[in-house]
């Protein structure tokens, strides 16, 4: 039989399980440029459930997310950036759907599985060379798209894309990513409010993680700057491998 932390975990201590998660998933995503979701969105699933996480988890960042795509746009490679937008876009609504429908631990097990094979492909030393194909930019950012609607996920799939590229350096990555989740920001906020995830209560209870969540991003951002190229890619594993870890159903 499953356990609704919802209903078991005292609103005090609900409320300091996310405020940490907040702290930790900005520290994440300030170093990485990704990886928020995967820190905060299985901690928020157990204690407030799948929908209303992945409603809180856009309130949350969505300042964030417009102000560093702001920063990193003139320095973003767009020629990749916006097919893996118009792919995710035109998938978004599908994760959505799943999110609604799917049973949430089934959706963890998915999500899991292909964050593992996506690291195993990483470590292996898989690498493509050149400038990545239409086809696979799509593809990706459908990937992206799915990811996002059904488990807030869509910073891993491209992760995967531009850390296993060997032209990208760590800051071109960042910056990538940065400018992508300014613009995807817009698109899921209009879906989520469309399909009743975003609404009212969340934005009440995103405010006192706002705090937490901005410290992280400004003590990772900071960190990033003193990093090397190697110290980024070897941190940014480590999330995915976190990531598996979290998003698994095991109780």
């Amino acid at each position: 039989m499953s356990l609704d932390l919802a209903t078991l975990l005292p609103l005090d201590a609900r409320s300091a399980t996310l405020f940490l998660a907040a702290l930790v998933g900005g520290l994440v995503r300030g170093f990485t440029g990704f990886g928020f979701a995967m820190v905060f969105v299985p901690v928020a699933a157990a204690a407030v459930g799948p929908a209303a996480a992945v409603g809180l988890i856009w309130v949350v960042d969505a300042p964030f997310s417009l102000w560093f795509g702001a920063r990193s746009a003139r320095r973003a490679t767009w020629r990749e950036v916006i097919p893996l937008l118009v792919g995710s876009t035109a998938l978004l609504p599908v994760g959505v759907w799943l999110l609604t429908r799917l049973d949430p631990d089934l959706t963890r097990w998915i999500t899991a599985g292909a964050i593992l094979l996506a690291l195993a492909a990483l470590v292996s030393g898989w690498r493509y060379r050149g400038v990545p194909s239409l086809p696979l930019s799509l593809a990706t950012g459908g990937a992206s798209g799915l990811a996002s609607g059904f488990a807030a996920l869509g910073g891993m799939p491209l992760a995967v894309f531009w850390l296993a590229s060997q032209r990208a350096s760590g800051a071109q990555v960042r910056d990538n990513l940065m400018a992508y989740f300014g613009l995807s920001t817009l698109v899921s906020g209009i879906v989520f409010t469309a399909t009743g995830v975003l609404s009212g209560p969340r934005f009440t209870e995103a405010l006192p993680l706002l705090l937490p969540y901005g410290l992280g991003l400004a003590i990772g951002s900071h960190g990033f700057r003193l990093a090397s190229d190697r110290v980024f890619r070897t941190v940014a594993y480590a999330v995915i491998l976190v990531a598996v870890c979290l998003a698994l159903p095991l109780r």
